[in-house]
């Protein structure tokens, strides 16, 4: 089966592969390393501070109230769109969460026939406008251990008009 010639074979195969493994490595090293082709390996490098920049004020958020008086009631019905996967409208109707008919204003907690998780009771009393804000930009954070897996509403304006459209739908 197997004599001597096959053996010499398969180590000088094998010694083959080896000897074509280093000399690649070392000629790609010769062609690609960037200490062989001087200082300059043509990188432009381009410095960042990192730290802030003196007198620059860190902008914050303008007040919800603000936003709620340039908010637009359409824009807000499309926000809905995102909440309206798990979420209804009308009253008595719950969803995956509870429903939202009346929820600006509403006591946190209130809708009898749904199971809220602990946290979110916790965190507010009522549905203000505020508190919607808080919870609507990253509900994790605002109350943390919510059962919402929800990521929340970046942008400002978009969370204002929603709230301005959820508080049209009451009663």
């Amino acid at each position: 089966m197997f004599d001597t010639m096959t053996l010499t074979k398969i180590a000088g195969a094998f010694c083959m592969a080896l000897l074509v493994l280093v000399l690649g490595g070392w000629i790609a090293d010769k062609i690609y390393s960037p200490a062989h082709h001087g200082e300059d390996h043509g990188i432009a490098w381009i410095e960042i501070d990192a730290g802030p920049v003196e007198g620059a004020a860190i902008q914050e958020e303008p007040a919800i109230e603000e936003l709620l008086l340039l908010a637009d009631l359409s824009k807000g019905q499309k926000t809905f769109k995102k909440c309206g996967a798990c979420h209804k409208l009308k009253t008595g109707a719950n969803g995956v969460g509870p429903h939202l008919y009346g929820v600006v204003g509403r006591a946190v907690g209130s809708i009898a026939d749904f199971s809220y998780s602990g946290s979110l009771v916790a965190v507010a009393k009522i549905w203000s406008p505020e508190n919607l804000n808080g919870f609507l930009k990253k509900p994790s954070k605002y109350a943390p251990g919510t059962k919402m897996s929800f990521n929340g509403i970046s942008k400002p304006q978009d969370r204002a008009n929603l709230i301005a459209y959820l508080t049209t739908i009451s009663e």
